[in-house]
């Protein structure tokens, strides 16, 4: 029983990873994405494909924190929101199921450069 209870337990790196997430995506609008994939990937150690997905596992509660800590001063915009979660949810669907089939090396390659293009846009603009 306790080995189980054990199997159960956070690992650290999961909480200090959806901390950083967390704590920028508050600040930021970013945190999924730009900050859990690379560290699941590079320092807890988990394949490209399953770090999108439990990167995309963590959005809800993300989003619901910070919804909550903006809507009580009153800082949300719902119907700009609405707009963008309608194209979000059909756009989620196709990204999953790419998700599903594209190659891992290619994965890799796609969200690096688009790391990268956002970057220099932020900067040139910045």
């Amino acid at each position: 029983m306790r080995a189980h209870l054990h199997s159960l337990a956070l690992d650290p790196k999961l909480l200090a990873i959806g901390l950083g997430g967390g704590l920028l995506s508050g600040l930021l609008g970013v945190g999924g994405g730009i900050v859990m994939v690379p560290l699941l990937v590079l320092w807890a150690a988990y394949s490209q494909r399953d770090a999108h997905a439990i990167s995309l596992g963590a959005i809800i509660p993300i989003s619901i924190a910070g919804i909550a800590t903006y809507g009580v001063a009153g800082e949300v915009r719902y119907w700009q929101a609405l707009g963008l979660a309608a194209g979000s949810i059909v756009g989620a669907r196709i990204g999953a199921e790419l998700l599903a089939r594209i190659d891992e090396r290619l994965l890799k390659i796609v969200f690096g450069t688009f790391l990268v293009g956002v970057a220099v846009l932020m900067g040139a603009r910045g």
